[in-house]
């Protein structure tokens, strides 16, 4: 008796791992982009329109007053003549660490008013990534996050929890403290910057970085650790270690604040 002997079984291909990347949109987040697009093809960006500066205003002033709002505010805008003084830094920057902080038009992008808005928790249940990376954008509601079908990761410009919050770099150096000058991904939790720590990096800032350069060196100084956590969330393993340190929300410093340690002990 003879067996009937068929094709044989070919292996059925499994969905690739769909990332997603959460933004404003900017340079940075651009660096993050291009480090994880070759990793994961599939990855797409969804860019939410940044918050204007009044709703900004009142929502700093509610918490620290009108006059740390305005004089925070100040900062903002002035700072803003001193980027064309800094181009040189920057490339540099991108040069040391083989960073690429272009637009690549060939990644997959979809736009949102807001990341709170119920179109955007409905959108990524409809792409169900395997996880969402957070770069540059507006703080995720408790409902928000509750609403995600994945783990959602963050890249924070600064040491948590010592400098949590805005301008952990800017602030490690005021407070005479470089060894804490760098960058943590962490899981999102409805606290600011206090979810559980999955990878640091620390880098040593040059006397020519500024608060335009910070951020930049911090994020290029970070793709490693940015695609470990990336990988890990996508083969399930994700696994929030133990830090020390003291916890401490910042904020961007006041004018006269910048000032004063710009002229006085050149930390601009």
């Amino acid at each position: 008796m003879e067996t009937a002997v068929g094709p044989p079984a070919r292996d059925v291909p499994s969905r690739r791992p769909l990332v997603a990347i959460l933004t404003q949109g900017g340079p940075n987040p651009e660096i993050v982009v291009n480090a994880l697009k070759t990793r994961f093809p599939d990855l797409v960006v969804i860019v939410e329109q940044p918050e204007s500066k009044a709703l900004f205003v009142r929502r700093r002033a509610r918490k620290l007053g009108w006059l740390q709002a305005l004089g925070q505010l100040a900062t903002m805008i002035v700072s803003k003549f001193g980027k064309r003084f800094t181009a040189a830094r920057a490339a540099e920057i991108l040069r040391d660490y083989d960073a690429d902080a272009t637009v690549d038009p060939a990644v997959r992008r979809l736009s949102v008013g807001s990341a709170n808005d119920p179109e955007f928790a409905a959108l990524v249940r409809d792409l169900k990534p395997a996880v969402l990376m957070a770069v540059s954008c507006r703080m995720l509601k408790t409902e928000t996050l509750a609403a995600m079908p994945c783990p959602v990761l963050n890249l924070h410009a600064g040491i948590n929890p010592q400098y949590r919050g805005l301008q952990g770099g800017y602030w490690s150096r005021v407070m005479d403290d470089e060894e804490n000058f760098g960058a943590t991904v962490h899981l999102v939790d409805a606290g600011v910057d206090t979810g559980g720590v999955l990878y640091q990096t620390r880098v040593k800032p040059s006397p020519r970085d500024t608060m335009h350069t910070y951020p930049l060196l911090q994020t290029a100084a970070a793709t490693a650790i940015v695609v470990s956590a990336v990988k890990d969330a996508v083969e399930g393993r994700l696994a929030p270690r133990p830090v020390d340190g003291p916890s401490r929300q910042w904020y961007h410093p006041a004018i006269w604040t910048w000032f004063r340690h710009g002229f006085s002990r050149g930390i601009w």
